[in-house]
């Protein structure tokens, strides 16, 4: 029996005018408010926190980019670990000198956080991007029929049936907000926040402002619109102009691998050849008679993966003004200088 069919039972007995209810049927249905308050608190620990991640780990994990490192950094930490006292146990401590082992295990575990944290981020600007072009559109729309004489929610009822790609949701929670009798500042802050973009909580914020203070919503809204329209367009020719320097980056990055792989290849391999040449005959001492391959080849694949993994920050930071959205970009160089000196140098 809920709480509400218990209390339309006590209200229903006095109305008849049936005996008082006893105390101990007050302590019972006091018993039975506690277990349901509870069961509410229950459920509302359950929905955050702790409780929500064991519930649903998946969708917390893929909710921000930034919640995937909950899983990836101890795993990382874990595989470190399990590396290390592997290549100790079987190969002996100068195997962290002598071997290419442990630059593999620090590679694979810089990849595990790094990889899924680039790809929820790139995935996280798409949606970001599609809902930025999609608002001033809406803002528009529900001004023009505010104009036309239709109230707030039956505009944004209206403007919900129609097709804004991935903003068509959040619209449609609006409405149904909206369709609860919510004041129109209140829903449209939830709203905001539902979004969860820059462009969004700044729109939203200036709606709600001008709201308050009494000036007409449509005027707002298109006011809104056009702010959003150039924010946009702002965003988008920084965007171009400095795609140029991201090409310059990643060209730089391959030009130095490039360069590392001949010398290697011709000069040191030269050197090495007539240093052996010359202790052979007695003339070592003089020459590069003890050029070691596997030091130079070794130092050689940590400058290129530094420098692959560092300028692709560079580039996210010159691109997008996110050193997280360049991450794409380090995970890919990082892999391509690793195979290239692991497997083909």
């Amino acid at each position: 029996m809920s709480f509400r069919t218990l209390v339309n039972d006590l209200f229903n007995r006095g109305e008849r005018g049936n005996a008082p209810v006893q105390p101990s049927e007050l302590d019972r249905y006091e018993r039975q408010e506690q277990e349901i308050i509870a069961r509410i608190d229950t459920r509302r620990k359950m929905q955050s926190g702790i409780g929500r991640f064991l519930k649903h780990p998946f969708e917390v994990l893929t909710e921000t980019p930034t919640n995937s490192l909950i899983a990836t950094l101890p795993l990382a930490f874990l595989v470190f670990i399990v590396g290390f006292s592997f290549i100790i146990v079987d190969y002996g401590w100068w195997a962290l000198f002598n071997t290419t082992m442990i630059d593999d295990v620090i590679v694979i575990t810089v990849l595990i956080p790094v990889v899924p944290l680039a790809a929820l981020d790139f995935i996280e600007a798409k949606r970001e991007k599609s809902l930025e072009n999609a608002l001033p559109n809406f803002f528009r729309d529900v001004a023009g029929m505010n104009d036309s004489g239709m109230t707030l929610p039956n505009a944004v009822h209206i403007v919900a049936r129609g097709e804004y790609g991935t903003l068509t949701p959040y619209i449609r929670k609006l409405d149904v907000d909206m369709s609860w009798s919510i004041p129109f500042v209140d829903a449209i802050y939830t709203f905001g926040k539902r979004l969860g973009t820059p462009l969004a909580e700044r729109s939203v914020d200036l709606i709600a402002k001008a709201s308050k203070a009494g000036g007409d919503v449509s005027e707002v809204l298109r006011a809104a619109a056009v702010d959003s329209y150039e924010f946009i367009n702002l965003k988008t020719e920084r965007a171009n102009n400095m795609i140029i320097y991201e090409v310059i980056i990643l060209v730089s990055f391959f030009v130095f691998l490039f360069v590392i792989l001949v010398l290697e290849s011709t000069f040191l391999t030269t050197m090495a050849e007539a240093g052996a040449a010359s202790a052979a005959s007695g003339a070592g001492s003089t020459f590069m008679g003890n050029v070691n391959i596997d030091l130079y080849k070794r130092l050689f694949s940590h400058a290129a993966m530094i420098m692959g993994f560092f300028s692709g920050l560079v580039a996210g930071q010159m691109g997008e003004a996110r050193a997280t959205a360049g991450l794409k970009f380090s995970a890919i160089m990082l892999i391509i200088a690793w195979v290239t000196f692991r497997f083909m140098a």
